[in-house]
């Protein structure tokens, strides 16, 4: 089950998480990735120490670097940089998120490396784009991702302080997206015979996240208010606690739809006819009062006991708010194909899977993240017996 990109031959080089991350994709999707890594190796191999796990285990970087294999190159040299051309002009893919301007002063900039390869799909994720003012400027994905494409400020409630991104969030949705360009560019290939230059960036990235308020304040000129719990404007929109302390959320959108099995299930059949209630704008007017209504109701039973009520209305939609032992433990999430298990060794160690499957060419994880230059005297012999 090598995957739908088999024979696909991958360059990265690529640092921490975005380019890794794209890169990772492709290859647990099939393709032979080969990542060049100075002699220091990528800096995401030290993830490990700066969590504190002990060894040399670096969990992220397993995620976005298993089935690859590594080369050792240094790339301030002229021999790295002449061995890195020769592994480019042989490959249908190149992929990095190195800044342009260091590509460039390396002669790995997109057009250098299409005069001598132009069927070369040329995959950028950036900071900031490309072009304009900050094109050049370095960049972590709580900066241009989280910070200034305004996740951070969507999602702080008014008076506190900002909250803190979760590690890669924002380089592995740019990620995925980048991952999809390249197979669209080498959709396009397959019609043109001639490759491109794909990219995106991490603050792009951030505002399609956000596009929801982005979009409506560009058509509008409105913001959409930053919601407070408890003064929500829709009270089914919101999160509350069962008795035990588990939360959960109820997605009530549709009101028409999710308000009647809502009042069913907390028991509370009057409310369909309370004026206070029985229109989405009077429960808007009322939310607070509402809101502190089913507090009550929901602390009055277990979470467990909530789920089961729950089952009996079809159109009663909610989710558990889940901790990573609850992740873990969810059976959906291991019947939905969450968990992959990477060859390792004698053994298989369990990881989270990228996210997309294919009916007709099935992937699998092929083999752990290599180790530093593991595949160095490999690679360079591959180049010698090609004659590159």
């Amino acid at each position: 089950m090598a995957g739908p990109l088999e024979g696909v031959r991958v360059v990265e080089l690529g640092v921490w998480v975005a380019g890794p991350a794209a890169a990772g994709i492709l290859a647990d999707w099939g393709a032979d990735v080969v990542k060049i890594e100075p002699p220091t190796g990528d800096p995401a191999r030290l993830f490990g120490k700066m969590l504190g796990v002990d060894g040399d285990v670096s969990p992220p970087f397993e995620m976005d670097n298993r089935g690859k294999r590594s080369i050792v190159l240094d790339m301030t040299t002229a021999d790295g940089r002449a061995k890195a051309r020769e592994l480019i002009e042989g490959a249908d893919v190149f992929v990095t998120n190195v800044r342009p301007g260091a590509l460039a002063r390396m002669g790995l900039d997109f057009a250098a490396l299409a005069t001598h390869n132009p069927q070369l799909v040329y995959g950028l994720i950036t900071g900031y784009g490309d072009s304009g003012p900050d094109a050049d400027r370095a960049a972590y994905d709580v900066a241009a991702f989280w910070a200034r494409a305004g996740l951070a400020h969507l999602l702080t409630r008014p008076g506190q302080t900002p909250p803190f991104q979760r590690g890669g969030m924002g380089d592995h949705a740019a990620g995925m997206t980048l991952a999809a360009a390249i197979c669209a560019a080498m959709v396009a290939r397959g019609r043109t015979g001639k490759g491109q230059l794909v990219s995106t960036s991490l603050y792009r990235q951030g505002a399609y996240t956000v596009s929801f308020d982005l979009n409506t304040f560009l058509l509008t000129g409105n913001s959409i208010a930053i919601g407070q719990r408890e003064t929500m404007g829709n009270p089914c929109m919101n999160n509350y606690a069962a008795g035990d302390g588990r939360r959960f959320w109820i997605v009530g959108l549709e009101a028409g739809r999710h308000w009647p099995p809502l009042c069913r299930a907390v028991g509370r059949p009057e409310w369909l006819t309370d004026p206070r209630f029985d229109t989405p704008r009077a429960r808007a007017v009322n939310a607070v009062e509402l809101v502190a209504e089913l507090d009550e109701i929901f602390a009055s039973k277990t979470l467990a006991e909530w789920a089961e009520v729950f089952a009996t209305e079809p159109d009663f939609f909610w989710s558990p708010i889940n901790s990573l032992e609850d992740i873990v433990a969810d059976e959906q999430f291991h019947a939905a194909g969450g968990i992959v298990y990477v060859p390792d060794g004698e053994g298989a160690a369990p990881m989270v899977a990228s996210p997309a499957d294919f009916s007709g060419t099935p992937w699998e994880p092929r083999w752990a993240a290599p180790r530093l230059g593991q595949h160095t005297d490999e690679i360079t012999a591959e180049l010698k017996t090609s004659g590159a």
